[in-house]
């Protein structure tokens, strides 16, 4: 249950399990602005295997078609428009929502990470600095927060950037020198070659060998730095 600007909503949330013995970290997954696709469980499942709980909301839960999410849509334009248009305080109160409800699993350590996409990467960046309690926050492809924001933030954060992206892209110089001058730590990697949403692109079966490259890359490097948080 969300506690939003409206008043209390229901968000539905896909959770993925590992299979471990013992209590498991929480990721917080965010999807892109195409709403919480087969790709974005397929992403949460990847990540589940690894050993992670990942608690994946969609946040476009009752504001579709006869009160559905984000399959009840027409089609993806339709979706992207609907995505664009959630209330950003709706959107915050949403993920901390699951972020609460991911934290009291039993199955859970108490560690929380944050991971977005897209869309969902520029919310994962400002979630983190609206969240204390994550252990890091990984930004895929998505924009940053406004600079009198970063003070707020108490995590790590970790960028993935794609070279044929300068919509994103160009603003890592900036958002390195306010990070630092914030006192923050922000460690953002450019992928040569890539394009925008590569971590997509890369695994089509007609994927270019740069957007290929970066997906692995990306995917083996959030995979060491999450497991340095475990």
């Amino acid at each position: 249950m969300s506690k939003g600007p409206s008043g209390p909503r229901t968000v539905q949330v896909f959770v993925d399990y590992p299979e471990v013995k013992g209590k498991a970290p929480v990721v917080l997954m965010i999807h892109e602005i195409f709403g919480l696709t087969d790709w974005a469980r397929e992403m949460a499942d990847e990540l589940a295997a690894e050993g992670y709980i990942v608690v994946e909301p969609d946040l476009l839960s009752g504001m579709g078609p006869n009160g559905g999410g984000s399959s009840s849509f027409a089609d993806q334009d339709a979706t992207v428009k609907a995505v664009s248009m959630l209330d950003p305080a709706q959107v915050t109160a949403d993920l901390n929502a699951a972020a609460d409800y991911g934290k009291k699993l039993p199955a859970a350590s108490g560690k929380l990470a944050v991971a977005g996409f897209c869309w969902g990467g520029g919310k994962s960046f400002l979630f983190a600095t609206e969240r204390p309690d994550l252990s890091g926050a990984f930004v895929f492809y998505g924009p940053p927060p406004p600079d009198a924001a970063l003070a707020s933030i108490h995590v790590p954060v970790y960028g993935f950037y794609a070279a044929n992206d300068a919509r994103i892209t160009s603003t890592v110089p900036a958002t390195t020198n306010a990070m630092k001058a914030a006192g923050k730590r922000y460690e953002p990697v450019v992928y040569d070659g890539a394009g925008h949403g590569f971590m997509r692109a890369g695994e089509a079966p007609d994927a270019t060998p740069a957007n290929k490259k970066a997906r692995d890359d990306a995917y083996a490097r959030l995979l060491q730095v999450l497991g340095k948080e475990k």
